[in-house]
């Protein structure tokens, strides 16, 4: 599961070659995002933005945030806070989608996920 920094580094990018996704591509990952991370990227593009985000989007795998992620969302916050190290809410939920679907996760903020323990992440 990729974070919406790294598609927003890629649609940032004139060369998208240079592009984290593009480089976990080559790699021979397969990615896909959370709902919460297409409601940011439809919420974030202009609209002179918005066909080539459609056209990118149209082609990934969109996997929602449900229950299980509710859950585990809980889970993940109350250790943060017990540290009082929490994250915005938004990437609450992105991760504990991925968590919850046993799914490696790719960030371009490894320092701001790294204190999350049970988030598997690649690089």
């Amino acid at each position: 599961m990729v974070d919406t920094a790294v598609l927003i580094d890629y649609f940032r990018k004139t060369d998208k070659s240079n592009s984290k996704l593009i480089s976990l591509i080559k790699k021979g990952y397969i990615f896909n995002i959370s709902s919460i991370t297409a409601y940011e990227i439809y919420a974030g593009s202009t609209h002179s933005q918005q066909s080539f985000c459609e056209e990118l989007l149209e082609k990934t795998v969109v996997i929602s945030f449900d229950k299980q992620a509710a859950k585990i969302a809980v889970e993940i916050n109350n250790e943060l806070k017990r540290k009082s190290n929490q994250i915005a809410i938004a990437d609450l939920f992105i991760v504990s989608t991925a968590v919850g679907n046993n799914i490696p996760f790719a960030t371009l903020n490894r320092k701001h996920f790294d204190r999350i323990d049970i988030l598997q992440i690649i690089d």
